[in-house]
């Protein structure tokens, strides 16, 4: 069972570092690389793990979990770990990248983007096994909702015995505001991100949210899964660890900030 007070700490401590730089402990930087369908993230930890700092930027350079825009995804994660680095004052070297379950034949796109901006690439995984180097579960599933997909990843004595992914995420969610209001795409991407209007979508997207958690009940079995763990941009939504719950009939929790939790297990992982 996760630990949510530990993952709450940890994680309140990740969404500081976007704005606060912190000192590491030791000299080597790990750093964790997210390529999303909506936003680039870089999280920065030190030799035991703790936060350092973190830099995102919305982006429009991928396509379910695919680069489209290599030039622009370049563009922008030299923005990042130039920032990052000035922040710091040291050079970032080392980095770990991950990828939605199910677009492995993309990794070599995603670590050209790495090396191109001045990374060496020393670690490569799957987004929901990242996300769960935070969480820390045996058993249960972690499911990841990015711009893109749904990814989920099945654990059972701690080690992951299954990982499945399908092109249903955030942007689709974005799309339905669209529609239902008559507005703009970006218009209504940031009425998604307004905590205040959540209750207010909450019944527009409800179908949307449904299709998540029907990919989940399509690969697991209900009678051997005690818990679902949510991460990704698109679990900031609230109420929709009820949905999940009601749809699945399986206790589903949700981190205070589950949209840094893959990128910092990214980190995590870095092997320096």
């Amino acid at each position: 069972m996760m630990d949510l007070n530990r993952v709450n700490a940890y994680m309140e401590r990740v969404a500081r570092s976007e704005h606060e730089t912190f000192k590491p402990v030791g000299s080597k930087l790990k750093v964790g690389l997210d390529l999303g369908t909506a936003y680039i993230v870089l999280v920065v930890l030190d030799e035991e793990n703790n936060p350092v700092a973190c830099e995102k930027q919305a982006a429009d350079v991928l396509r379910d979990g695919v680069v489209v825009d290599y030039s622009g995804s370049l563009r922008i994660v030299r923005e990042l770990k130039a920032k990052l680095e000035d922040r710091i004052g040291a050079e970032l070297v080392n980095c770990a990248i991950a990828m939605p379950a199910g677009t492995e034949s993309s990794v070599r796109t995603h670590q050209y983007v790495a090396e191109g901006a001045g990374f060496e690439v020393t670690n490569v995984l799957d987004e929901p096994t990242a996300a769960n180097s935070v969480y820390q579960i045996e058993d249960g599933v972690v499911v990841d909702i990015g711009g893109g997909t749904t990814g989920l990843a099945i654990l059972k004595g701690g080690k992951v015995v299954r990982i499945e992914d399908e092109p249903t995420g955030g942007t689709h969610v974005t799309l339905v505001l669209a529609g239902n209001y008559h507005i703009p795409f970006a218009e209504a991407e940031a009425i998604k991100q307004d905590y205040a209007r959540h209750r207010e979508i909450l019944p527009v997207v409800k179908a949307t949210l449904e299709k998540m958690a029907s990919i989940v009940n399509r690969y697991i079995n209900r009678d051997e899964t005690d818990a679902i763990y949510l991460c990704g941009g698109t679990c900031c939504l609230t109420g929709i660890e009820g949905i999940f719950e009601k749809e699945t009939g399986i206790r589903t929790v949700k981190p205070a900030d589950p949209f840094l939790v893959t990128p910092a297990g990214i980190a995590m992982n870095c092997i320096v």
